[in-house]
């Protein structure tokens, strides 16, 4: 019998979100903010600047990094479009 693993990706989802909350709790306790939301357009690009420096694309912490500024602009997009109507 061959190896498997059934529903790998459900692992998979646990690991993503299990560092996605490592990144949120360290970025929010190291600027001292409750939310992602709460991050100013400067601290996102000394967040951004330090994943160019220090987190290349195999790091397993890069998704949790992508996944912040990925919700950080769409949150803050999301609010800007609010006040344009």
């Amino acid at each position: 019998m061959a190896f498997e693993w059934f529903k790998m990706y459900k692992h998979e989802e646990n690991i993503e979100r299990d560092v996605t909350d490592r990144v949120y709790e360290y970025v929010c306790e190291f600027y001292s903010v409750e939310s992602i939301i709460d991050l100013t357009e400067e601290q996102i690009d000394e967040i951004e600047r330090f994943m160019e420096d220090n987190v290349n694309e195999y790091n397993v912490m890069s998704v949790g990094f992508s996944n912040l500024l990925h919700d950080w602009d769409s949150e803050n997009s999301y609010t800007e479009d609010e006040y344009e109507d």
